[in-house]
């Protein structure tokens, strides 16, 4: 190839999140309204010994390291996993429109998002897919759609979006989901650069805008988002990551002016945005209080988000992933006040002090220690960061120990999702990658636009290996990836996979293969939100603890299946599951049978459960 004339500079390696700059001197409560449903199977329930109990901590115990074997995808008692692509089979026929021109518009390289959610109530999670748009050709603008998927319950989904009320505006970016009027139906929050949107679930298996309504509008050009309830009142609350202020008709070249090759312009040639806070008023409104809370001060290139109460001080914290800025960590200092904390928690930057191109991020407790662990993917030759929670808010750069550093550095990594796909007690890893240029190999000899997808079994309490390509054809196919969420779309007991992708088709991967135990749980609040987000559950087994908490956002512009999956391995029960709800009351459950989906209100313990589809 040419190369390019001593006037053009490329950074090529260490930031952002795709590379050209600068050219010629450019910068380049309660009651189940509308019938909602319960689904109480006829075996019934299988648990026994319930108590209620309030304002009491839970007991810590030390986690008990379970034995892997080693090698590949195998599960619990041996059986090979993998996962198979079966997206058309199962009627999820999806084509993201990127609308790429020639003029490198940086939106069409960056999205778009999806997530898994049980939308009508039937036990089974449905599917909603972002699509993006275009902003060089009308045409191909009006082409873009949303599409929302519903689980038949047989393997197959409809396309339901054509009676869904669920429109397209803008240029569609991610998505996340939750019940933030507490009526029983789960509602939908979409971004996108240009108009944001908020659909209110009407019961009847279609939705409502209620954007300007309930006041959750914005014009940002707004990537990721999280329902979670910040103050604890009862109600769901949404954060919305912002990226970098464009203009479409004045744009920077960004690329070899001299061969007039044009690449997508690196974030770091843009004003950055402050992300965007609502408080939910109670009565179906948000008030915008990102001014206010101090979040508005902080201005980054903000992509993945995810909130979880980090360091165990009863509140939420929210972290953002920044693309080639530092991160954020706000904690909270006051009533709707919060400050940046992830310097000196040690998760700002990687271990050399230098900020990386942050995209896809997750929350658990990948090394069962009883801490919260962060991962943010990242953009290839910087290798992901694992962030190792230490307690009082501290974390320790855990990357070259984990096993994922050397994995990743040919990588541009995007969704994440800490899941355990093999059930056998421990939290595996999966990444979708994809470039940003669709013309890598220009820019960099051996980059390439389309890669292949990772999975990373964890090992041994917290190492992990690479065991993609013994993970079956789902993860031997390479395209451009952005999303990833993880939920069970069959309801057997073992978590599949949703992999979105940039200009082509959405890939639904479903796991085979899996022969350890396994207990789902979905939670249902009375004084705190109705989709108990921000539970906290601790499952104890005679072997191990495990800990989850229920998120509603995380991963890229996407969202997991709600319901909490712990893979149990041999064990046949689980001997105790306590879950501290947001409003500071605690359910105990005693002597739980493995391979069941339970259901569990504040305050009243299991209500239903069912057992596991065959697999």
């Amino acid at each position: 190839m040419n190369r390019p004339a001593c006037r053009v500079v490329v950074v090529l390696v260490t930031v952002g999140i795709a590379i050209a700059v600068v050219v010629n001197g450019q910068t380049a409560g309660e009651a189940l309204p509308r019938t909602a449903a319960l689904d109480v199977a006829s075996s019934g329930p299988a648990f026994a010994g319930r108590a209620v109990v309030t304002g009491e901590n839970s007991t810590q115990s030390s986690a008990i390291e379970p034995v892997k074997p080693a090698g590949g995808t195998v599960s619990a008692a041996g059986a090979a996993v993998r996962f198979t692509e079966i997206s058309h089979d199962a009627g999820v026929d999806f084509l993201q429109v990127n609308g790429a021109s020639a003029d490198k518009h940086l939106v069409e390289t960056i999205g778009s998002g999806g997530l898994f959610f049980d939308y009508d109530n039937d036990g089974w999670i449905d599917i909603f897919l972002v699509d993006g748009g275009s902003l060089a050709d009308p045409a191909a603008a009006q082409r873009a759609r949303h599409r929302l998927f519903r689980n038949r319950g047989d393997g197959t989904f409809d396309d339901s979006t054509a009676r869904s009320g669920i429109g397209h505006r803008g240029y569609g970016m991610g998505a996340c989901a939750g019940d933030y009027d507490n009526d029983g139906w789960v509602d939908l929050f979409v971004t996108s650069y240009g108009s944001n949107a908020l659909y209110r679930n009407t019961g009847t298996r279609s939705f409502t805008d209620v954007t300007t309504a309930a006041r959750a509008g914005s014009s940002s050009w707004s990537t990721g988002c999280a329902f979670a309830d910040l103050d604890r009142d009862g109600d769901l609350d949404l954060f919305v990551t912002n990226y970098v202020a464009i203009d479409p008709k004045h744009s920077p070249f960004c690329g070899n002016a001299s061969s007039k090759t044009r690449f997508y312009c690196h974030p770091l040639n843009f004003e950055p945005l402050a992300n965007i806070v609502l408080r939910n008023n109670g009565n179906g409104t948000f008030s915008d209080v990102s001014a206010a809370s101090g979040v508005g001060a902080y201005r980054g290139n903000g992509l993945g988000v995810v909130i979880g109460d980090f360091d165990e001080d009863g509140w939420p914290e929210v972290f953002v992933a920044n693309d080639s800025l530092p991160n954020f960590l706000f904690h909270r200092t006051g009533t709707w006040r919060y400050s940046d904390v992830a310097l000196r928690a040690g998760v700002a930057m990687a271990s050399d002090g230098r900020a990386r191109a942050g995209m896809g991020v997750d929350a658990g407790d990948y090394d069962g220690d009883g801490q919260v662990d962060l991962v943010v993917t990242n953009l290839d030759s910087e290798m992901h960061s694992l962030y190792r929670g230490l307690g009082h808010r501290l974390f320790a750069y855990a990357t070259p120990d984990s096993g994922i550093g050397p994995a990743t550095l040919p990588f541009v990594g995007f969704g994440v999702v800490f899941f355990d796909f093999d059930n056998d007690t421990q939290l595996d890893l999966a990444i979708a990658n994809g470039h940003i240029m669709d013309n890598a190999p220009l820019y960099r000899a051996g980059a390439t636009y389309a890669q292949r997808n990772q999975l990373f079994r964890n090992v041994s309490r917290g190492r992990l290996t690479d065991v993609s390509r013994s993970a079956g054809a789902g993860f031997a196919v390479e395209k451009v990836s952005r999303g990833l969420t993880a939920g069970d779309i069959d309801n057997d007991g073992d978590l599949d996979l949703l992999v979105t992708n940039n200009g082509q088709s959405a890939d639904l991967l479903r796991n085979e293969g899996v022969s350890g135990n396994a207990l789902m749980v979905r939670t249902i609040g009375k004084q705190s939100n109705r989709d108990g987000v921000g539970a906290q559950l601790k499952l104890t087994t005679v072997s191990q603890i495990q800990r989850r908490e229920v998120k509603a956002g995380s991963s890229y512009l996407g969202q997991n299946d709600q319901r909490q999956h712990f893979g149990l391995g041999a064990a046949t029960r689980a001997d105790r599951l306590e879950v501290r709800w947001p409003s500071g009351s605690m359910d105990v459950l005693q002597n739980i049978e493995a391979n069941q989906i339970i259901t569990i209100r504040e305050g009243d313990g299991v209500i239903s459960a069912r057992r596991f589809a065959q697999r």
